[in-house]
């Protein structure tokens, strides 16, 4: 058997003459080879788990395309999961992919994942894991994301350039690390103008189009309005457009209206954000996939062993949509 085996993997040992009779034999029998078996003796599925909190959205299909483009070139195929932003169900996915013994594991945390052990215990099964876009604050770990802090600070000076002065913010929750970079560049931002920050012009929203509508209601309701909102993404721009419609707020006139994430929805609406900051999350996927299969060629059977960390920064662009 192991002579028929070396002979369908064209084996250098094993002379074409044999491997030609093995074959013309294999042919007429219709046989294939035992894919289960042969990954178990290689000790490898080349599957990859991807997990997003929704497969639906714009950005993370770019990036599933990312992954998935990557994946095929290394044949690997992928198990797609998504949380729908809720920690219960990642944990249930994680655990899915674990006894499905995904190879790796590339995922963009939910809202609610303020903490990865549920990750972590992958370690003894000898998965690895590469975080994108969504990633965790601690350095022990390998990621890919943006620089939305640096991305936030240029957004609020293009505005303060369009003679805006009361920058609002739609912040996305607080469990979210990129929530807290984008306040952390608002805050810059607006200090860099030597203006103090007016935390009554922050909000936030949990996504949900009532959450982004008690935002923005809050926000049109102060003594003072915004001239400008910067919502936490392009989806959250949309449920505060509608909301800033029926209040009878001129769109980009009365209200300057910003945004992340540059979805390709935005060249087809009534009223895209006049400025958007692009996160490119195909090559986030692309360049987490790769992360991922170069720490695959390295991998040990010793899940204890030494590891080095990777972490990957994909640069922002501020996109404008006259």
């Amino acid at each position: 058997m192991s002579t028929v085996s070396r002979a369908l993997s064209d084996h250098p040992r094993i002379s074409t003459k044999t491997k030609e009779a093995v074959k013309e034999l294999a042919r007429a029998l219709n046989y294939e080879p035992n894919s289960k078996a042969i990954f178990f003796k290689q000790k490898r599925s080349y599957v990859i788990g991807v997990i997003v909190p929704h497969i639906y959205e714009d950005f993370f299909s770019k990036g599933i395309s990312g992954i998935e483009d990557v994946a095929l070139e290394n044949g690997y195929t992928i198990l797609f999961g998504q949380s729908h932003d809720r920690i219960d169900k990642e944990r249930q996915v994680v655990e899915a992919m674990r006894n499905q013994r995904v190879d790796g594991l590339i995922i963009s945390l939910s809202k609610e994942t303020n903490k990865s052990d549920h990750l972590k215990t992958l370690d003894a099964y000898n998965i690895p894991v590469v975080y994108f876009d969504r990633v965790p604050s601690q350095a022990n770990v390998n990621k890919v994301y943006c620089n939305l802090f640096e991305g936030t600070v240029d957004m609020i000076e293009w505005l303060f350039k369009q003679d805006r002065k009361r920058i609002a913010f739609i912040n996305g929750p607080g469990a979210i690390i990129a929530s807290k970079e984008r306040l952390d560049g608002y805050i810059e931002g607006i200090s860099r103008r030597k203006l103090k920050v007016d935390m009554q012009m922050v909000e936030q929203t949990d996504f949900s189009e009532e959450g982004t509508h008690k935002a923005i209601a809050r926000l049109l309701g102060l003594k003072k309005p915004p001239d400008a909102i910067i919502s936490f993404n392009d989806y959250v721009h949309m449920d505060a457009v509608k909301y800033a419609l029926k209040a009878h707020v001129r769109i980009n006139e009365d209200i300057l209206f910003a945004s992340y994430a540059n979805i390709s929805v935005n060249k087809h609406t009534a009223y895209p954000p006049v400025v958007s900051v692009d996160q490119f999350p195909y090559s986030q996927g692309e360049a987490a996939m790769k992360m991922l299969m170069e720490i695959l060629q390295n991998k040990t059977d010793d899940a204890a062993a030494a590891k080095a960390f990777v972490h990957k920064e994909i640069p922002v662009a501020l996109v404008y949509n006259s």
